[in-house]
């Protein structure tokens, strides 16, 4: 009996990498089909910028009779549009599905190994325990942005010395002095903590804030310790988190005000 628990359980370990490589390859080929519909997605819209009224009237005339001819084509037309949506949210129950999925096998096959050590727990466990995860995480994150946002008014009161408003505040920061102020300008601070965060996720400060999670997944997933064996990825990793963390939406309000002053 014992060597068939452990057989079993070395079978379950080898089927638990193989699962694991199955569905980060889906997810993998999932995202670049997103990818690149959104490419094909934003080639058609600058087509119709630069054909205007052209484009509509193809449609109206031989390209409209070709497309609507082929219901398969329009079938294909009608994937590419809405697979960003759908590819999205697929990636996403993946990689939950990865994570529980994995654990739950390791849990199963340790159990077989050594059970002495270790004790069975069912998928259920898991899928609880992965939940609970995600709830403690958002909430050590929103208490460290309320953190955060309370530090940074706490300075901007001082600087501005609690009497002068938002305005003259930061125009003190660029063109005034700082009245033998032994502390930073925080507007300083602030401003180039924000561009160094932009410039640490490869984009713009003028970027779509939309778009500022695709560029830190894509940065996160390229340093993750995980995948990149590189010396400094854990530290490029940790400073990828907290400049997308700093990149919230109070922060990226605040510079757009600051720049308008």
């Amino acid at each position: 009996m014992r060597f068939i628990n452990i057989l079993l359980g070395k079978l379950i370990r080898s089927f638990s990498k193989f699962h694991r490589w199955v569905l980060d390859g889906l997810i993998y080929l999932i995202e670049t089909g997103v990818l690149l519909s959104k490419s094909f997605i934003k080639g058609c819209f600058f087509i119709l910028g630069i054909g205007g009224c052209l484009f509509f009237f193809l449609l109206l005339g031989p390209l409209g009779d070709f497309l609507f001819s082929h219901p398969v084509i329009v079938f294909i037309l009608l994937i590419i549009v809405i697979f960003p949506i759908l590819g999205a949210i697929s990636v996403s129950y993946l990689n939950e599905y990865k994570i529980i999925s994995v654990a739950y096998l390791t849990n199963l096959s340790l159990t077989l190994l050594d059970p002495e050590h270790y004790t069975y727990k069912n998928y259920k466990y898991y899928k609880n325990k992965r939940k609970q995860e995600k709830a403690d995480q958002a909430r050590r994150e929103q208490e460290r942005r309320d953190a955060q946002q309370r530090m940074w008014e706490e300075r901007f009161r001082q600087w501005q010395g609690f009497s002068g408003g938002y305005g003259r505040g930061y125009t003190s920061g660029y063109g005034g002095s700082s009245s033998g102020s032994t502390y930073s300008n925080p507007y300083e601070d602030f401003k180039n903590k924000y561009e160094n965060s932009c410039k640490v996720l490869g984009i713009a400060t003028t970027i779509d804030p939309s778009r500022i999670k695709l560029a830190y997944r894509k940065m996160a997933k390229q340093f993750h310790p995980d995948v990149n064996k590189a010396p400094d990825a854990t530290r490029r990793f940790q400073e990828i988190s907290e400049a997308y963390e700093f990149l919230n939406e109070d922060n990226i309000a605040r510079y757009k005000r600051m720049g308008s002053q």
